[in-house]
C-alpha cells in the first residue's frame, strides 16, 4: 500500500495578514516570499519553496494541509487506491500546481471536511532559507513540517480513515480533563497528525494548532524571550510533553488558533515502538493561560 511519507505544507484563510507577517518574522524568523501571487503570502523555512500559505480572506480557517510522497509511482497508486476504496479523488490541474510548487498533487476530502492535498515532487528553492533573525533554522528533511492537531466530531472514524487511506500509524493516545487524543506518524516524527475531540469553541474539522521543530533549544529559548518581552499571547508556557519529549511553548494566532514551537520531538523505530496511554500531556510547564480579549 502507498501511503503518505511527510507534512508538506498547510495552507489557511486569514483576515489579517500584517499580524501574521509580523508575527512570523519577529519570532518564527520566517522568510516571506516576494513572488506570490496577489492576495496570497507564503513563507520559507527550509529549501522548499515554501511551507506555509496564508490566503487574504474575511474569514480565518483551515483551506488544506499537503502530504508529501516520496515518488509519482506512490502517488499515482494511492491515488488508485483512494479510488478503488469509493472515494473521489481529484487531479490537481496545472495551475494549482503551480500555485502548490509542486510536480503533481491529488485532492481527496477526509474526515469532517478537510482538505488533503497529496503531491509528489517539492520545488526546491535555489537560494538557501535566509531568516529574518539569528538562529539555527528547523529540523525538517526527512521528518516532514513538524506537525497539525485537528478536532473532529468522530475522531476514531477520523484515525481509522488516515491510518487506511493515507497510511498513518498509531503513535499513541492521550486522554486528560475532557480532551481525548491520538497521535499518528508517518515518518520517525512522533507525529505528524493528531486528531482530538471536539473541545470548547472547537467544532469537527477545526484546526487546533502547528508544531515547528527548532534545530536547537536556543532558538526556542531566544523566541521565548521576545514572546515574553513583545507581549504576543501565550497559550501555554514553556514546557515539557510526556509522550513526545517535545520541549516548547505555545502562543495564540492573529487567527485564533495555536502555533507551538519546540525542540528535541521524540523519534519512532516502527520496529521496537509501543504505542502507549497517557493521562497527562505534561513533565512540566506548559501552563494553560486564557486567549486575549
Amino acid at each position: 500500500m502507498a501511503k503518505v511519507s511527510g507534512l508538506g505544507y498547510v495552507g489557511w484563510a486569514i483576515s489579517d495578514a500584517n499580524a501574521w507577517h509580523h508575527l512570523l518574522q519577529s519570532v518564527y524568523g520566517l522568510e516571506c516570499r516576494t513572488d506570490s501571487p496577489a492576495g496570497l503570502h507564503e513563507y520559507r523555512l527550509d529549501d522548499y519553496h515554501h511551507r506555509l500559505a496564508f490566503h487574504d480572506a474575511d474569514d480565518d480557517r483551515l483551506l488544506y494541509i499537503g502530504w508529501e510522497v516520496e515518488s509519482r509511482e506512490a502517488l499515482r497508486e494511492l491515488a488508485r487506491d483512494l479510488s478503488a476504496g469509493g472515494l473521489a479523488v481529484e487531479p490537481g490541474e496545472s495551475a494549482l500546481c503551480r500555485e502548490r510548487a509542486v510536480m503533481e498533487l491529488i485532492v481527496v476530502t477526509g474526515p469532517d471536511g478537510v482538505r488533503n492535498e497529496i503531491f509528489f515532487g517539492p520545488k526546491q528553492d535555489a537560494a538557501p532559507f535566509s531568516p529574518t533573525r539569528g538562529m539555527d533554522g528547523y529540523n525538517t528533511g526527512d521528518l516532514g513540517l513538524g506537525h497539525v492537531v485537528l478536532a473532529s466530531e468522530d475522531p476514531d472514524a477520523a484515525v481509522k480513515w488516515y491510518r487506511e487511506k493515507l497510511g498513518f500509524e498509531l503513535s499513541d493516545y492521550m486522554f486528560w480533563d475532557d480532551i481525548e487524543a491520538t497521535f499518528l506518524h508517518c515518518n520517525p516524527r512522533h507525529h505528524s497528525l493528531a486528531l482530538t475531540n471536539p473541545v470548547g469553541p472547537l467544532k469537527g474539522g477545526d484546526f487546533n494548532h502547528i508544531m515547528l521543530e527548532a534545530k536547537s533549544i536556543d532558538d526556542v529559548g531566544r523566541a521565548w524571550d521576545i514572546v515574553q518581552k513583545s507581549g504576543v499571547p501565550v497559550a501555554m508556557t514553556l514546557g515539557r510533553h510526556t509522550n513526545d519529549r517535545t520541549t516548547s511553548f505555545y502562543i495564540y494566532s492573529p487567527s485564533g488558533w495555536w502555533i507551538e514551537y519546540g525542540y528535541g520531538g521524540a523519534l519512532i523505530d516502527d520496529e521496537t515502538w509501543e504505542p502507549k496511554f497517557y493521562d497527562a500531556p505534561k513533565i512540566w510547564g506548559h501552563e494553560m493561560l486564557p486567549p486575549p480579549e
